[in-house]
Order: C-alpha cells, then sequence, then structure tokens
C-alpha cells in the first residue's frame, strides 16, 4: 500500500503545480487589464467594432506564413546541424514548435526551450544545440538588417515621412555591416574576444562576464559548423525567405482592417518599419504581460508614424500579436501533447 502511494503521489502534486500557474497567468492577466484601463483612452465599442469589417481570410493567410516560417527555422536548423549529424526537418519541427509556444505564453525566459529539448531528443551535447542556436540568432539579425535596409533605403521619396525611413534603412545597413564584422571576428578570434568580454564585464558582474564568454564561444563553434559556402548560402537564403513571410503575415494583417484607408493601402516599407517596432517591444517580453506590451508598441507606432486612429491601431497591433506571435499556441500543445513533453518541464529543463 505505501508503495501504491509513492507511485501515485507526484500526479496531485504535478496537478496542483499546474493548477497554481494557471491562476497565477489568470492573475497577471486581470493585472494588466486593471492597468490598462486607466491609461489607456480608448473608445471601447469602437475598437470592438474594428473587428467586424476585418478581412479573415487575409489573417488565415498571414498565420499560414507564420507556419511556414517555422518549418523554415526547422529546415535551417538541419543545415546548420548537418556538418556534425545529419537530421531531418520534421525531426526537429516539434521543438521549434514547442519552443515557441513556450516563448509565447513564458516570454523570453523560455527561448532557450528550443535547443535544449533537441538535444535531449538526439541526444546530443547541449553545448552543440547551444552553438546552433547562437548561429541561428545572428541569421536572423543579419536577414531582418539586410531586409530592412533594401525596402527602407528605396523608399518611395513622395512617401510620408520619406526622411526618417531613409535614416531607419541607412542605419539597418550599417547595422547589417557591423554584425558581417563581428561575424568574422569571432569566427577567426573568439577566444581572444571572449577573454576580452569577461575583463571587461568582470568589475560590473562576474556572473555576468562568464555568460559573455561562454556566449561568444557558442557563438564561435556556432560559425564553426558551417564548413562550406553552401551550407553558408544555404543558411542565409532559407532565413531571407523566412522573414520575407514575416514581413508579409506583418503586411496582411495591417491589410486585413479594410475599413481603414492608411491601412488598407499599407505598403511594404511601412510594413518594415512596423516589424522594427514589433521586435523592439518583443525583446523583453514577459509572460502574459508582454501581450499587452506588444501590442501598446505596434498601436504606438501605428498612430504616431502613420496616424491610424488609436482604436483601429490598437486592433491592428492585437491582430498582429495573435497572427505572429500566438497562432502557434494551438499546434505547440498538440506537440508537447504528442512528443509526451509538458511546456513548464519544457521551460525548466534548460535550468
Amino acid at each position: 500500500m505505501n508503495s501504491t502511494q509513492a507511485h501515485s503521489s507526484p500526479a496531485p502534486k504535478r496537478a496542483t503545480n499546474r493548477n497554481a500557474y494557471v491562476l497565477a497567468i489568470l492573475l497577471l492577466l486581470a493585472i494588466g487589464l486593471w492597468l490598462g484601463r486607466g491609461h489607456a483612452h480608448l473608445d471601447w465599442a469602437s475598437l470592438v467594432g474594428q473587428f467586424r469589417a476585418v478581412s479573415y481570410g487575409r489573417l488565415a493567410l498571414g498565420i499560414a506564413l507564420i507556419y511556414v516560417s517555422y518549418g523554415l527555422r526547422a529546415v535551417r536548423w538541419s543545415v546548420l546541424l548537418s556538418p556534425v549529424r545529419k537530421t531531418p526537418a520534421w525531426h526537429l519541427l516539434p521543438a521549434q514548435l514547442i519552443g515557441f509556444t513556450a516563448v509565447a505564453i513564458f516570454g523570453r525566459v523560455a527561448d532557450l526551450a528550443r535547443p535544449y529539448m533537441i538535444a535531449r531528443r538526439l541526444h546530443s551535447p547541449i553545448a552543440t544545440q547551444l552553438a546552433i542556436y547562437s548561429i541561428e540568432r545572428a541569421f536572423d539579425l543579419a536577414s531582418a538588417a539586410i531586409l530592412f535596409s533594401v525596402t527602407l533605403a528605396f523608399a518611395p521619396r513622395d512617401m510620408p515621412h520619406h526622411a526618417a525611413f531613409a535614416r531607419a534603412g541607412t542605419l539597418s545597413l550599417a547595422a547589417t555591416l557591423l554584425l558581417v564584422a563581428l561575424a568574422l571576428a569571432v569566427r577567426f578570434a573568439g577566444d581572444q574576444l571572449s577573454r576580452l568580454a569577461q575583463q571587461a564585464i568582470h568589475p560590473i558582474s562576474p556572473r555576468l562576464a562568464t555568460a559573455a564568454a561562454a556566449r561568444v564561444l557558442d557563438l564561435r563553434k556556432g560559425f564553426r559548423t558551417i564548413s562550406t559556402v553552401r551550407e553558408f548560402l544555404s543558411a542565409l537564403a532559407i532565413s531571407l525567405v523566412m522573414w520575407m513571410g514575416i514581413a508579409g503575415s506583418y503586411l496582411l494583417s495591417a491589410k486585413a482592417f479594410r475599413a481603414s484607408p492608411v491601412l488598407a493601402a499599407f505598403t511594404l516599407p511601412q510594413t518594415m518599419l512596423l516589424l522594427a517596432s514589433g521586435l523592439g517591444g518583443s525583446l523583453l517580453q514577459l509572460p502574459v504581460l508582454g501581450w499587452f506590451t506588444q501590442i501598446a508598441v505596434l498601436a504606438a507606432a501605428l498612430h504616431g508614424f502613420f496616424g491610424v486612429p488609436l482604436e483601429t491601431a490598437t486592433a491592428c497591433g492585437a491582430a498582429i500579436l495573435v497572427v505572429t506571435n500566438l497562432c502557434i499556441v494551438p499546434a505547440g500543445l498538440i506537440a508537447a501533447r504528442v512528443q509526451g513533453v509538458g511546456l513548464r518541464e519544457a521551460v525548466i529543463s534548460e535550468k
């Protein structure tokens, strides 16, 4: 009898932990709504009414593009991993779905769930997958910067705020060149850069200095996994196509609000500026509360840069959040169920 009790005790404990977490999320959601209620001067009836004229077909197409981007992430991870181990992309897709679902729910604290899950699934060293994760992020930054540069730098001169767009394009191009220089420096002088980073940051925070040095070494290891020009060009091409799809999902989400003349005529350069704002708002994404922060950032960009009415801008920001971030949750929960992995387990596995 004692043996039976010993085997049955973990289930109620897991259920209790799960219930406590759900209650915590609901509490955070209630706090976010309460705090936002006093500061947002919105016509709530008008806000709700914005969704009546929305083109849900365009939103569905935007969601389809986002799902394609997650598939491309799995393909890119397979390419980057190929010098170490040949792994089909479909074998890596569940970790992408589960990992980004964890990020959508738990915030950026769950961002490292993907490399840890892949390492466990493939029975490979965690350091290898962290290196792939680091190089993946480098390709993300470089690809986004390239698209920003090309699109914004050549925006039509008759576009409102053309000077601001041109400056953004120039800065993006400078950021692209800087990323290339940093990548080359890490690839060929990673050990020296790691020591310099540790020495520079150690007086401020020894723990942060150690983490920064380790990340530089991870990046160096990641760049060394790219052993041929073909692998580099393949990863870059996949990244560019993926980010074009993400930009397309932003554009479709904006143009779905066809009752707004500004959004119905939204252009690609405007979309890139909005995408940059959205990425900035997601850098420090907190559980649940980060949803409201991201909506607020997108609404502020639409209202401030393009003169979209605040209610319409807020509704569009919410639609973009669902299309580009939260739409992955159903697929991630299904993948977690099939794989027998709990989201909470996926997050704490990295610690």
